[in-house]
C-alpha cells in the first residue's frame, strides 16, 4: 500500500472516529427555573436566578440552562412549565407557591421529567418539594428590631396570607416583645408578592402610623426606599438591599438558593436524585441574616447574631412556648415547642400582631 494511501486511510478513519464520538457526547442537562417576578427585583426572583447562575458556574458544558420571569400563578405558569417541560428540559424549578397546581399537573403529564416546587407540599414520584425556614431569619432580626424602636410600633409588609408569611411574622413578633414586652407589629397585606407601587404605599402608611422599623416579605426594594427617606429603619427581603437604603437598612432576611440547586442538579447528572422533601435554615444556610447596619450598637448586633448562632446549633427555637394568641388562649405552654406539622398550618397571630388575618 503506498504511503500516501495509507495517510488517507488514516484520515478517514481517524475522522469517522471523531464523529462517533461526537455522536456518543452527552448532550447537556436542560434545567427550566419559572420566576414570579422579575429577576430584577433584587429580592425573591433575584435570589433563585443567583441559584441558577451557580448552577451554571458549577457544572459549565454539562448544563444548559433557561428561565422565564414575570409568569403569574394560574394558567400561564401551566403553559410555561408545559412548555419547558416539551422542549427537552428534563429538570423543573417553580419557585412560586400558587405555581403549585400548575407544576403537580403537568409533572403527571411528563413523568421523565423531574419537578421541583418552592413552598408548596404536593409531591409525586417525579415532583419534589422545597423551601426555606425563612421565619428563623426573622427572629433574629425582630429581637433588633425590639430594641431599637423607640415608638414600639413595627411594621410588616406582607404579600398573601398563607401559613409561610403568618409563621415569620408571628416569628418576628415573639422576638421583638421578647426585648419590648410593649412592641406591636401592625402587618399591611398587599397581595401580590412584587408590587413597587403597592408596597411603597404600604411602608408610607405604616410610618404615618409612627412605624420606625418596617420589615417586609414582598419583593421589591420599595418599602427600604420609603424608609431610606423617612429616616426609619428597614428590614430588606430575599437579598441585601444596603444599595437602596444605605443608611435604613437594619439588615435583610436573605434567602440562598444556590448550595440547594447545585446539590439536586448534581444528583440528577449521578442518578440519584429523589422526590425529597426539604425545609432547612440557617444550619444549612438557606437563610442568612444581611450584615447589620454599622450604626447600631454593638450590644444590639451581639444579642441578634447570639440568638442566630442558637437557632443554628439547635439550642434555641423562635416557637418554644409560652406563647398566646391574640385572644390570650395559651397556643404553646411552658416547655414544649411546635412540631413542624402545627408551623406547616400555622393561621393564628401571637400576641402584639396587630391586622387582619383574612381567611
Amino acid at each position: 500500500m503506498s504511503l500516501m494511501r495509507r495517510a488517507s486511510l488514516a484520515a478517514l478513519l481517524a475522522l469517522a472516529l471523531g464523529g462517533i464520538g461526537r455522536v456518543q457526547a452527552a448532550e447537556p442537562l436542560k434545567v427550566g427555573f419559572v420566576y414570579v417576578g422579575p429577576i430584577g427585583d433584587y429580592g425573591y426572583s433575584y435570589q433563585h436566578d443567583q441559584g441558577r447562575l451557580a448552577v451554571e458556574k458549577a457544572f459549565g458544558d454539562k448544563v444548559k440552562t433557561t428561565y422565564v420571569e414575570n409568569v403569574p400563578e394560574g394558567a400561564d405558569a401551566e403553559r410555561v412549565i408545559r412548555e419547558l417541560a416539551a422542549t427537552g428540559h428534563k429538570l423543573i424549578f417553580s419557585t412560586s407557591f400558587g405555581f403549585m397546581n400548575a407544576t403537580a399537573k403537568v409533572a403527571k403529564q411528563y413523568p421523565d421529567v423531574k419537578f421541583e416546587h418552592a413552598t408548596g407540599y404536593q409531591r409525586g414520584p417525579n415532583l419534589a418539594t422545597y423551601m426555606a425556614r425563612f421565619y428563623e431569619s426573622r427572629f433574629p432580626a425582630g429581637i433588633a428590631a425590639g430594641r431599637l424602636t423607640k415608638t414600639h410600633k413595627l411594621g410588616y409588609i406582607a404579600p398573601f396570607p398563607i401559613p409561610e408569611m403568618v409563621r415569620s411574622i408571628n416569628a418576628f413578633a415573639l422576638a421583638a416583645r421578647s426585648v419590648d414586652p410593649q412592641a406591636e407589629v401592625r402587618v399591611v397585606w398587599v397581595n401580590s408578592w412584587y408590587d413597587p407601587g403597592k408596597e411603597r404605599e404600604a411602608a408610607e402608611a405604616l410610618i404615618a402610623q409612627g412605624v420606625d422599623v418596617v420589615a417586609q416579605q414582598s419583593d421589591s426594594a420599595a418599602p427600604v426606599q420609603a424608609a431610606e427617606r423617612a429616616g426609619v429603619w428597614a428590614i430588606g427581603q430575599a437579598s441585601d438591599m444596603t444599595r437602596f437604603g444605605p443608611r435604613a437598612q437594619l439588615t435583610s432576611c436573605m434567602e440562598i438558593w444556590s448550595g440547594y440547586y447545585i446539590d439536586r442538579v448534581r444528583a440528577v447528572l449521578d442518578g440519584t436524585w429523589k422526590p425529597d422533601d426539604t425545609w432547612e435554615g440557617f444550619n444549612k444556610d438557606m437563610v442568612r441574616l444581611a450584615p447589620f447596619n454599622p450604626a447600631i450598637p454593638p450590644a444590639v448586633k451581639a444579642e441578634a447574631e447570639k440568638a442566630e448562632a442558637e437557632i443554628r446549633a439547635k439550642t434555641r427555637h423562635p416557637f418554644a412556648g409560652p406563647i398566646k394568641d391574640r385572644s390570650g388562649k395559651v397556643r404553646v405552654p411552658a416547655g414544649q415547642t411546635l412540631s413542624d406539622a402545627e408551623l406547616l398550618k400555622m393561621n393564628w397571630f401571637v400576641e402584639g400582631v396587630v391586622g387582619s388575618l383574612p381567611k
